[in-house]
Parts: C-alpha cells; structure tokens; sequence
C-alpha cells in the first residue's frame, strides 16, 4: 500500500475539492457529506480539467465543459456529455469511460490517498 497525504481534514470543506498532484497523477480530492473520496482531475470525455466542475445530488460531478457527469465515490458514467448541440458526433467517437478512482483513508486528521495500483503501471 502507498499511502500519501494530500491534505488535513480541515483544508476542504464539504461539497468542494482539492486539486493535488500524487506520485505524478493529477488527482482531485472530493469531501462530501459521507466522507472524503478522489478521483482523476480531467474528464474522460475530452481530457477537460473537472476542478471547477459542479457538485450535484451530493456525489455528482458534472464537467463544467461538456457536462458528462460522474459518480464521484465510483468514477462510473451517470449522464454522458451532452452539451453543446452537436456534441454527440463527438460521442460516436469518445465512448464513455468512468473516471479513474483511488481509496482514500483518514489517518490523525490527515486525508490520505493510496496511489499502489497507479504506481505499480508507472
């Protein structure tokens, strides 16, 4: 297991995010009402930055660009990007694709994520 600490408890309030970079990964850092989860930070539909991204229903991430959204505690495909008109030519394309996701544990206050299975590709 790799463990690395991104950030403390109280660095990210609930329903937002911290973008970090972890053992070379781009990675945001998610707290929402359950706990805190994280994902990869761009999109997987045309590689967009997800930080500014919407929360939705509590666990929805919607890319700010294209608006596919994602389970943030899952990374699977919730609603496939739909905006603007025209933009599912493209999706013949860009199939859907869930966004990458790593375990997150907390340990005295410190937010930390597990970076094994990215650092065992690299």
């Amino acid at each position: 297991m790799s463990l690395h600490t991104v950030a403390n408890e109280n660095e990210i309030p609930i329903g937002s995010n911290k973008p970090v970079t972890v053992a070379g990964e781009n990675i945001l850092v998610f707290h929402l009402e359950d706990g805190y989860y994280a994902t990869q930070s761009n999109c997987t539909h045309l590689f967009m930055p997800l930080k500014k991204g919407k929360i939705l229903d509590g666990c929805t991430l919607q890319c700010p660009f294209h608006r596919a959204q994602f389970d943030i505690k899952t990374g699977n495909v919730v609603n496939w990007a739909s905006f603007p008109p025209g933009i599912q030519l493209v999706n013949s394309i860009r199939k859907e694709k869930p966004l990458k996701t790593y375990p997150v544990t907390i340990e005295n206050n410190e937010i930390r994520v597990d970076m094994t299975e990215t650092e065992s590709i690299n």
